[in-house]
């Protein structure tokens, strides 16, 4: 049974998130208190093209310190639906227009510390458009065949949980 909270206090705020201390009354009475980001949520998105190659990124994650193979994701605007946000950046990041976006799952990404809820989607009926990426954003495109993502997710070769979560997902679950 989940208790109700006791009470929030803000600790920072900013454009993508804030920080809250969290109390709650444990089973046994005793006070519990989470220090929890709180996030608007994000969409990622998969991006499949006619030929079955799935679109990867390689993006500079300075956060950790290296470059990360991924598929596309970014933060929802406030009020924004998630298939918005996962057409609008599966653009911006991979320079490719989705004809067709739709949803497959939807996960939390690390609930123990973090709100955020991630809305997975496939893309597909792609056609070449422009990159639009932010000034910090430092992304390079690769169409993969699946026998080589299946390959580099055996390997190791891409640690993003959201990448791992959504390519499994699809490969061993979906069904359209």
């Amino acid at each position: 049974m989940m208790r109700a909270m006791k009470s929030r206090e803000l600790l920072l705020s900013n454009s993508l998130f804030q920080v809250a201390r969290l109390t709650f009354e444990g089973p046994d009475g005793h006070e519990i208190v989470r220090d929890v980001i709180e996030h608007r949520g994000a969409a990622v998105i998969l991006p499949l093209l006619d030929d079955g190659r799935i679109i990867l990124i390689r993006n500079h994650r300075r956060t950790v310190g290296k470059v990360l193979w991924e598929l596309p994701a970014g933060t929802l605007e406030p009020d924004e639906p998630p298939e918005v946000c996962a057409a609008r950046e599966v653009e911006e990041e991979t320079g490719y227009r989705a004809g067709k976006v739709e949803p497959l799952t939807a996960f939390y990404a690390s609930p123990g510390i973090l709100d955020e809820k991630m809305h997975g989607f496939i893309a597909t009926d792609l056609t070449p458009s422009r990159q639009s990426l932010d000034s910090d954003e430092e992304i390079e495109v690769f169409p993969i065949p699946q026998w080589q993502v299946r390959d580099m997710l055996r390997d190791g070769h891409i640690e993003d949980a959201k990448t791992i979560a959504l390519l499994l997902y699809w490969m061993h679950l979906y069904t359209p």
